[in-house]
C-alpha cells in the first residue's frame, strides 16, 4: 500500500490548547505523524510518496472561497493589528443571535464566524500545512483512481471537524471530504465515508448533509457528553435529497469492543446496501483504551479486525488519517488497520 506523506505538516504546530479549564500542551502535535510514519516503515507497508501540489480549485469543491481566503490571510491581518502570538478566536455566536448573511468586517468577528472552538490556533504557516494535508488526501485519491486497490493519506493536521466554512477540533480543511469529492469528480457515482474516529465528524456531516451521492457513517462518543457536542445524534439522518444518507452511531463512555463492534457491523451492512463505488475511511484511532482525550476501550488487536472488515467491502479505498493521541501506541494502532486490510 502506498503512503502519501509530507514533512510540511511540521508547518503547523499550535503549541497549546484550552482543556477543561487549563492551558495545556496541545494533544495534536507534529510527532503524531512521525510516529505513524515510523511504523509504516518498520512493517514495510509500502512506498512513502511526497504528494504534489494541487490547485486550490480542488479544495474549493468542498470549502467556500471566502473561508479559504480567510485561512490564507488571517495571520497577516493578526500581525497588522499589532498582535503577537498565535491567532485565537475571541467569542462565538450564541443560538440566540441571528445568523449573518455575510462574513462580518472586523478581524475578531470573522474569527468567531469561521470557527467553533479553541482546540487549535492559527500560526504563521498553518495555511501552508493545511493545504499540504489536503494535497496528501488528493494524491491518495488519485492513486486509487489510477488503479491502486487502496492508499493511505497520512494527513496532518486532521480534517473531519472542518466544515465548508469553519475550522475547529484541530481541523482546518476537511481532507476526507476533499478526497470523496475527488472521487465524485472523476467518475464515481456514489462514495461512502466511514468515520471510525472517536469524535463525531461534524464537519464532514455538514458538508454532505443534503446530498445523496455521499453516504456518511460515523461511530463516536455520544454528543450528550463528548466533543464536539450538539451534533452526532442518531436522529440526524440528512436533509432533502440527503435524508437517510447520514448515519450516526453515538455510543456511551466506556464502550468496549463488543458494543463498538455491533455498531460497526450495522454501519458496515448499511454501507454495503448503499453500494458505493469508492470508500473513504476517516481513520481516527482514538477509540483506543489509553487515549488521553477519549473514553472508549478498544485494544490494539481490534484495529487489525477493523482493517480486515473494511477489506471485505472489496472497494477502491482511501484511508485518511484523523485523530489518535495515545502517542505510544498511535503508530501500532493506525498501521494495524492498514495491515489488517492488506492481509485480508
Amino acid at each position: 500500500m502506498k503512503t502519501f506523506y509530507t514533512a510540511d505538516h511540521h508547518l503547523h504546530h499550535s503549541g497549546m490548547e484550552l482543556s477543561f479549564g487549563r492551558i495545556v500542551e496541545t494533544f495534536e502535535k507534529p510527532e503524531r505523524a512521525e510516529i505513524v510514519l515510523r511504523r509504516v516503515k518498520e512493517v514495510g507497508l509500502g512506498p512513502v510518496i511526497e504528494p504534489p501540489a494541487y490547485d486550490r480549485a480542488a479544495i474549493e469543491r468542498v470549502h467556500t472561497p471566502d473561508y479559504l481566503d480567510f485561512l490564507q490571510n488571517v495571520f497577516a491581518e493578526w500581525r497588522a493589528a499589532g498582535r503577537d502570538g498565535e491567532v485565537w478566536p475571541y467569542s462565538w455566536r450564541h443560538r440566540s443571535m441571528p445568523m449573518l448573511d455575510a462574513p462580518p468586517a472586523s478581524l475578531d468577528a470573522r474569527l468567531s464566524y469561521y470557527s467553533f472552538d479553541m482546540a487549535g490556533s492559527i500560526t504563521e504557516t498553518t495555511w501552508q500545512a493545511a493545504r499540504r494535508a489536503a494535497d496528501t488526501a488528493l494524491a491518495g485519491a488519485d492513486a486509487v483512481l489510477s488503479g491502486e486497490r487502496a492508499a493511505f493519506a497520512l494527513c496532518r493536521p486532521p480534517g473531519h471537524h472542518a466544515g465548508r466554512d469553519f475550522f475547529g477540533g484541530y481541523c482546518y480543511l476537511n481532507n476526507a471530504a476533499i478526497a470523496a469529492q475527488r472521487f465524485l469528480d472523476n467518475g464515481h457515482a456514489r462514495v461512502a465515508i466511514f468515520d471510525v474516529d472517536y469524535h463525531h465528524g461534524n464537519g464532514t456531516q455538514e458538508i454532505f448533509y443534503d446530498r445523496d451521492n455521499v453516504l456518511l457513517a460515523s461511530l463516536h462518543g455520544d454528543p450528550d457528553f463528548e466533543f464536539p457536542f450538539h451534533l452526532g445524534y442518531a436522529r440526524e439522518r440528512g436533509a432533502g435529497r440527503g435524508e437517510g444518507f447520514n448515519l450516526n452511531y453515538p455510543l456511551p463512555a466506556g464502550t468496549g469492543w463488543l458494543e463498538w463492534q455491533a455498531a460497526f457491523e450495522d454501519a458496515h451492512a448499511r454501507i454495503g446496501a448503499y453500494a458505493p463505488t469508492a470508500l473513504v475511511i476517516s481513520l481516527g484511532v482514538d477509540a483506543f483504551k489509553e487515549d488521553p482525550i477519549s473514553q472508549f476501550k478498544l485494544e490494539s488487536e481490534h484495529f487489525l479486525t477493523i482493517g480486515r472488515r473494511i477489506a471485505d467491502f472489496a472497494l477502491p479505498t482511501l484511508f485518511v488519517m484523523e485523530g489518535g493521541y495515545a502517542v505510544d501506541a498511535l503508530g501500532i494502532n493506525a498501521v494495524n488497520v492498514l495491515q489488517g486490510f492488506e492481509g485480508a
